[in-house]
């Protein structure tokens, strides 16, 4: 059925109806004049409750699809939306800028910080030319670059994250793809400024890791954090891609999962419907929650915070067998 949402995923399609219904008795109760409130407010109150029963059962796939949305907001949605001032700086000082990734200097509640994350595109040809938020080698090299201007600075690290992997070609490979990652989680231990995480979209394998050493790892609602994508994951065990959401299901790839693994600190709760449903109010909930956090970690000295950053990821995947006794 058409709809005046510019994409829709196919269990928001019931949600899509009734607004649509709601949309057309408002039009017609504006052209003829007609008391249309008592319908008009039994499709509103229709609307929110289905909304709010698709929108708390999500399984891991929905989640992940609510992720990848095109209209979800980017990283450069949040960055100009949050700074006061925004420069955007390019290059990794090697020879490459990797659109990919996006990064610059921002004054975020009045004070000078660096903020830099992986950008996807809007649409197809917008994906093609950002390579689907998949950085290569020089988008690794160009954030380490910036993150050491900030701690040269004393500026606070922002970083967000959205991309299903690293750039896994030929060329990558050649370029160093491992080597620059692994480059960076090093470099990221070793940094006295405050380094605040958020995975905002899609956090896929060591592509997200990438930027993902911080003190606060924070995770909306609807985004995802795997270390695989579940199609890979899928073809990697079973040969079967087709078998995707039953890898979702057992990776812990939503927000939840992952809190109660101690790999995230905090989740910030989403727009009822997603992030796409209201950027605006969702802005507002990242804002808040960078501030809170930032002025956090920042009331720390640089040693104690980079001791708490280096005990916080070795104690991920610390496990207890329990015997059947027990």
């Amino acid at each position: 059925m058409p709809s005046n949402r510019p994409f829709l995923l196919e269990f928001e399609k019931p949600l899509a109806e009734v607004e649509q219904k709601l949309n057309q008795i408002r039009d017609l109760a504006e052209e003829s004049g007609a008391d249309f409130s008592k319908e008009i407010q039994n499709l509103e109150a229709k609307a929110q409750s289905l909304r709010h029963e698709i929108f708390t059962s999500l399984t891991p796939t929905q989640q992940l699809q609510v992720a990848r949305h095109p209209a979800r907001p980017s990283t450069l949605d949040y960055i100009q939306a949050i700074s006061d001032e925004w420069f955007e700086l390019h290059g990794d000082r090697g020879g490459f800028d990797d659109p990919a990734v996006v990064g610059g200097v921002a004054r975020f509640n009045g004070q000078p910080v660096v903020m830099l994350g992986q950008q996807k595109g809007r649409d197809t040809k917008d994906n093609i030319a950002r390579n689907f938020g998949m950085a290569s080698p020089g988008g690794y090299r160009k954030a380490i670059r910036l993150m050491e201007h900030a701690d040269r600075f004393n500026m606070p690290i922002l970083t967000f994250i959205d991309t299903p992997a690293a750039w896994a070609g030929i060329e990558a490979e050649q370029f160093g793809q491992g080597e620059a990652i692994a480059h960076n989680l090093r470099e990221m231990f070793k940094f006295e400024v405050p380094i605040i995480c958020t995975v905002i979209g899609e956090g896929g394998s060591g592509g997200a890791l990438g930027i993902g050493v911080g003190d606060r790892v924070i995770m909306l609602e609807h985004s995802v954090y795997s270390v695989a994508p579940p199609e890979a994951c899928a073809a990697i065990l079973w040969r079967d891609a087709g078998k995707a959401s039953q890898a979702a299901e057992a990776l812990k790839i939503t927000a939840p999962d992952l809190k109660q693994l101690n790999i995230i600190d905090e989740i910030l709760p989403e727009p009822l419907g997603g992030a796409h449903a209201n950027p605006v109010q969702s802005t507002e909930i990242l804002k808040a929650a960078l501030i809170r956090s930032l002025g956090e970690v920042a009331a720390m000295t640089p040693k104690a915070r980079k001791d708490a950053r280096y005990q916080k990821f070795r104690n991920i995947g610390v496990f207890q067998e329990m015997t059947a006794s027990a």
